[in-house]
């Protein structure tokens, strides 16, 4: 295979995945874990599934999480990362990224996709991946690659497709609107519309392109990562570090993808799960006739629709319904599998209350 000159994969891997404490933590973050039944860190697999379709590939990532990258993928070197200082915001990560690549090259086009995501179909990938490229090369406008939802989440963003474009090899969808997590009823809603798309987080453009549309929409952004880049190319890490926690904290969503007017979307057909929540877990593993689904020994009694974790330890469960139950060495986990996003409060709690110790 060829691969397409001026083309860079860029994977953004940092974060710590709150919604899935107490297994995901800094020092185990959601995208070091193998959660696909593979045995495969989350970045790894999404490294090895784009890395033949680009030109390069690289991991953008925090400063503080190289330690945790070297060891599971010992190959990097310093040309195949791109590091933030710290952690301020995907639209701080993704404007590095790619005024970084356009510093390299540029005509370079950046995709940006997910290291924590599970996905399956590796040729509607492919596809995909191929589409999003051609559309942004061909277009010089920013890409977001879709899916059509299959049932009324409300944890995922939402992407409302309007008009048809097309061009010589492709056919792509102007983007009307951004909606971030809705309520039930309108998610249903937007599961009978067919306008509208998960938002998968995976981005394509030409760098120029976006860093124009940061500069017109972000301009704190945009101002404060030349200096950053200024900086290190006097090899000034502690003056560019300076800079970069100076910057809001923002996602790209809202700073740059909802204001855009050149945003299109290519819509793609390959098996995708977040995995943002053990209840969206869960739903990756076999379940028994009850609906549950065991990690370890268990005893259920009378319990249905269950996600029980506890690996090493024997667990009994006795007349519940749709709970999860998360076990570690050091914390354990209790909650309706109904208010599984709510795990992030939890997060947020021990950090106000100093116990970091479970962090």
């Amino acid at each position: 295979m060829t691969r397409p000159q001026h083309f860079f994969a860029v994977i953004p891997a940092g974060g710590s995945g709150s919604r899935l404490w107490p297994r995901s933590r800094r020092s185990s973050p959601k995208h070091l874990l193998p959660l696909s039944g593979t045995g495969k860190p989350l970045v790894l697999e999404a490294y090895e599934r784009i890395a033949p379709l680009a030109a390069e590939t690289l991991i953008l990532t925090e400063a503080s999480q190289l330690p945790l990258l070297s060891g599971l993928m010992p190959g990097l070197d310093s040309d195949d990362l791109i590091v933030e200082p710290a952690a301020r915001g995907t639209t701080n990560a993704i404007g590095l990224a790619a005024l970084t690549l356009l510093e390299r090259d540029p005509d370079a086009v950046m995709l940006s996709l997910a290291a924590d995501h599970v996905i399956k179909g590796a040729a509607a990938y492919r596809a995909a991946v191929r589409d999003a490229r051609r559309v942004a090369e061909a277009t010089g406008e920013l890409v977001a690659v879709g899916l059509q939802p299959t049932y009324p989440a409300t944890g995922f963003g939402y992407i409302e497709a309007g008009e048809e474009v097309k061009g010589g090899r492709w056919t792509a969808r102007r983007v009307d609107r951004f909606t971030e997590k809705p309520p039930h009823e309108q998610a249903t809603e937007y599961l009978a519309s067919g306008r509208h798309f998960w938002n998968l987080n995976m981005f394509c453009f030409r760098c120029q392109a976006f860093a124009e549309e940061l500069r017109q929409h972000g301009p704190e952004h945009y101002d404060g990562l030349i200096e950053v880049l200024r900086a290190r190319r006097r090899g000034d890490e502690p003056r560019a570090e300076e800079f970069y926690r100076r910057l809001p904290n923002e996602a790209v969503d809202y700073t740059v993808m909802e204001r855009t007017r050149r945003l299109l979307l290519v819509p793609a057909q390959f098996e995708w799960a977040d995995v943002g929540s053990w209840s969206d877990f869960a739903g990756l593993l076999p379940a028994d006739p009850q609906g549950n689904h065991v990690e370890g020994d268990s005893v259920l009694i009378d319990t249905a629709g269950s996600y029980v974790s506890a690996p090493g330890k024997l667990v009994a469960v006795i007349g519940l319904r749709d709970v999860i139950v998360v076990d570690t060495p050091d914390a354990l986990l209790i909650c309706p599998k109904g208010r599984a996003q709510e795990v992030k409060n939890v997060v947020q709690a021990l950090g106000r209350d100093g116990l970091t110790e479970y962090l």
